[in-house]
């Protein structure tokens, strides 16, 4: 894995594009989970809005940049102010796998750092 930490600091949320942030050098974080037929596991960044990281900055060289929810999702701990907590939702019928990756990624979209936050997540077995 591509271990690229130098520019991932005090970095600033400037969209959210396609259910993940992006941030002014162009990293993204994301979820990402390797679905089967009838399963859907992710975090929803969708919900967010710009607005809710105004001011805030972040440094993604450290695992401490987030803090794990069990049963609900993550909370993105800035350098500054306050966390942003992101929901984690889940779907299956018991079969499936229920896991979730927290990704870092570059922005052509190369994974820098995976987190496994499968236990981030309120699901429903149906």
């Amino acid at each position: 894995m591509k271990q690229n930490f130098i520019k991932m600091k005090n970095l600033k949320v400037v969209k959210i594009e396609n259910d993940q942030l992006v941030f002014n050098d162009g990293t993204r974080l994301l979820s990402n989970h390797d679905q089967d037929c009838c399963e859907h596991h992710y975090l929803d960044f969708a919900d967010l809005d710009v607005t809710d990281f105004d001011k805030l900055e972040f440094d993604l060289t450290s695992d401490d940049f987030f803090n794990r929810v069990e049963d609900y999702g993550i909370e993105l701990k800035p350098i500054n102010g306050h966390v942003v907590r992101v929901p984690g939702y889940g779907s299956n019928n018991g079969y499936y796998g229920s896991n979730i990756d927290l990704i870092i990624a570059d922005a052509k979209g190369n994974i820098i750092k995976s987190f496994d936050v499968s236990e981030c997540q309120l699901w429903d077995e149906y």
